[in-house]
Parts: C-alpha cells; structure tokens; sequence
C-alpha cells in the first residue's frame, strides 16, 4: 500500500535512513512452496474425516491421527528453533452439550510456541486455523469429509508458516495453532483464548485463517486469484458500554484495535507480496457467520479473519457426491495452489514484521487544552524494541484508510491540520522498517 506524505513544518528525517522492506522478511516470502503446501493438504484429505467427534485412537483416520500429525510436523521444525519452540498438545475434556457434542470427548489443540529472544519483551502474535472436517450433517463423523479447503488450507498456511519462521530470532514470540472444535461451535479457539485471558497473556494480533485456497465462484464460475478478504471489528467487544460514549465523542467507531490490525495486514502483505490486493471487511466476520477469531474479539484480543474473496458453497459443508453432472463437496483438486501460495506469504509477511517490530509507542495522546487548527500529540518511547523514529499516520475522517505518513524522531509533533477533520495515530518504526501497530491517541488532560 502506498502512501502520501506530508512536508510540513516539523522535525523531518529523510525516508532513506530507514529501509522500506526487510531483506529477512522478503526471504520468507520467497520460501513459501506449493508443493509443500500440496502435500499438508493431501495428507489432512487423507485422515478420511477429522471431525471433533471422530476416531482419537486410529492411527491412519480421524481427528485423533491428524492431531498427532500435526505434532509430528511441528516437532520436525522445532529442531530448527535452536530449542526456543516448544510443541505441545492442549486438552480438555468436553461434556455434552445437548447441540453439536453428544458424547464426552477429548478437544485437542496443537500447538507451537516460537518463544521470543528478548525476555522483556512479552508480546505474542499467532497465527491459527482449524483442523476439523464436516459435511452436510454438522454430526456426522464417520463419511468421507476431506476439508481440503475448509480448513485444510488454513492448517497448511499454519504448518507452513511454522517450517519457515522455525529458524528466526524474533524479540517477540510467536503461537501456530490449529484449533478442533470449530464445527461443533468454536471450541478450541474458545479454550485457547480463554486461557490467554485469564494468564493474562499479551496476545496483540490473531490471524486467524479459515478457507484461503478456492478462487473460484460457485455461482457464476468466477475467478478471483487476486484478492484476500480481512474481516475486522470496528469497535471493543469487552466493555463496549463503558467505552462507547468516549468513541462517539471521538468519532472512532472505525478504529478499535481489530480494525488497526486489519489496515496493518493490508499495508504490510501488499508490500511483500506480488500481485496481492488486500480487501478489508468491515465486519467481525460473513454476513451472520462466525470463526474462531471470535473467541479471541470476546476476550479483548485484536483478532481478524483472513479468507478467500470468493467462497464456492457447492464444495462447503457437502456430502461428498454427485448431481446432475456437478460435484459437490470440499476435494483437493479444487484448491488453486498459487492463489494459497500468496495468501500463506501475506500471513508470513505479517507474523515477521509484527514480531520484529518494536512494540507500540506507550502514552499516545493529543494535547486539547487550547483549541486551534493545528494538532499536537506526544508519546512515550515502546516497552521493548529499538525505534529509530515514529510515523504519524493522518486520514481523514471519511477515508477508511490511512492516507499520510509522517516520520519524526521526536516524541512530540506539531501538525498544521486540524482534529475536526483527521484523524490520527503513531507508530514506532526500526532501522529495517519494520512497524509496530498504530495507535489511536487518547485525550491528554
């Protein structure tokens, strides 16, 4: 995403101190294989079904061999990792619930944890999918569900993701993770982001990955091999009562941190990945729909849904047959490989700059104590990483975008344009260009 900038009369550092693109990120990028991503997929197909309620003991079929494999391909990549991964299985055991459970089973997680190297650094980014299957029948757990797309190809970008980050050495950490449980109401998400609250863990962005493989239509037999859709919240989940009068007030209702990190995730993949354009939703999730992203929005966690533009209903949540010529159902042979390949590079891009970045500047505020056309904020230095300077991002207050960027290496800034009619926030930026999440200021008093 390109900007413009703003030559104003405030302290200006040339753009060329600072590079646009990180060597170490454009290298991930590169490392992103469709034939890898092929292979994840045509052995999650292979498990026969991973439904939640499916086989835990067969080896070779049902949720119980997936997970495992899973582990298995998590374990190889954490002989990379110089001992900072850690893989493990995270359980519980679920009761019936009179809906989508009918009998006590296991819910499993599995896990990777890519610990940061800078201790003082508390930040966690993840990246997640689910891996259970269905067809029509939400509680059929015995026919032929491959989930080829749904969410095979989340499970590969997170499989994928984790051969490639394996071998950094990010200051902050990193979670992949493929959820179970999603079909039978989003369990697994909702266990995971549950213990994150209650840890009181500093998890500052979910991407969360569900169906980014198909690019064709049903309907219409349109192609769309081009365009990643982000779904974000606009506004708090947690405590929107007590916050809202503040974002009416300040006119922010397009601003909550989901959102922040959805226009972050636009401007970071389009600059890494060739021939990617970056489509933002403006709502949590599909019309009426819900993914495990949700779990983490419910828990105050920034969490988006990163999907394929064009979603082909004859191939989601199908038995596997067919009709008056067509096939119905979710087959790998309907995965557009190159499409996935870009869609797993944005989510790589993204994961890289966020954990390389420094954290976001503290105390971001706009001075109000005398009214004037000019606006003046000041910050405080991040808790961890080491900014060589910030950008204020300016819009206006009908562009759904940031439209300007402006560098300083001052804490302060004093800018000719009026808050009536902007809006604006800060970023900390390093000497490889990597970019903390904006911050919206608050109303310094």
């Amino acid at each position: 995403m390109k900007y413009s900038f703003l030559l104003l009369l405030v302290p200006f550092v040339s753009f060329s101190q600072i590079k646009t693109k990180d060597e170490e990120i454009k290298k991930y990028v590169s490392e992103v294989s469709s034939d890898s991503l092929k292979s994840y997929i045509g052995k999650l197909v292979g498990f026969h079904t991973r439904h939640t309620l499916s086989s835990m003991d067969d080896k070779n079929q049902g949720i119980g061999a997936a997970r495992n494999w899973v582990l298995g391909k998590f374990k190889d990549y954490a002989k990379n990792s110089g001992g900072r991964m850690e893989v493990y299985l995270q359980q519980e055991d679920i009761q019936p619930d009179g809906k989508r459970v009918d009998k006590v089973t296991i819910l499993g997680n599995p896990i990777a944890f890519l610990k940061g190297t800078d201790p003082n650094d508390k930040r966690i980014f993840l990246i997640s999918a689910h891996l259970d299957s269905r067809v029509t029948d939400v509680m059929n757990r015995t026919s032929f569900a491959p989930g080829a797309n749904d969410d095979g190809s989340g499970v590969s970008a997170v499989i994928e993701s984790a051969r490639i980050l394996s071998r950094s050495s990010f200051p902050a950490s990193v979670i992949f993770v493929t959820f179970s449980g999603e079909e039978q109401s989003l369990l697994g998400s909702k266990l995971l982001a549950d213990k994150a609250k209650k840890e009181n863990l500093q998890i500052e962005a979910v991407l969360n990955n569900d169906m980014i493989g198909n690019a064709e239509e049903g309907e219409t037999g349109k192609i769309n091999n081009r365009t990643l859709r982000v779904f974000s919240e606009g506004m708090p989940y947690v405590d929107l009562d007590k916050k809202a009068m503040n974002i009416r007030n300040l006119g922010l209702e397009n601003d909550g941190d989901s959102r922040q990190l959805a226009r972050y995730i636009k401007e970071i993949a389009e600059e890494y990945v060739k021939g990617l354009e970056v489509k933002l939703i403006y709502r949590n999730d599909r019309f009426l729909r819900g993914g495990d992203h949700s779990s983490f929005v419910t828990q105050g966690f920034p969490s988006v849904r990163l999907t394929e533009y064009y979603e082909n209903y004859d191939r989601q949540h199908q038995d596997i047959r067919t009709e008056h010529n067509k096939q119905y159902g979710d087959l790998p042979q309907y995965i557009d490989y190159n499409y996935l390949k870009r869609n797993v590079a944005a989510n790589i891009a993204v994961l890289a700059s966020l954990a390389k970045a420094p954290s976001k500047p503290e105390q971001v505020e706009v001075k109000v104590k005398e009214l004037t056309n000019s606006t003046v904020l000041q910050w405080e230095r991040p808790k961890s990483g080491s900014p060589v300077g910030y950008y204020v991002l300016v819009r206006e207050t009908d562009s759904s975008l940031w439209q300007k960027k402006l560098f300083t290496k001052e804490l302060t800034i004093k800018i000719p344009l009026s808050k009536d009619n902007y809006i604006f926030a800060v970023q900390a930026v390093n000497q490889s260009g990597n970019l903390s999440v904006p911050v919206i200021p608050a109303i310094a008093r």
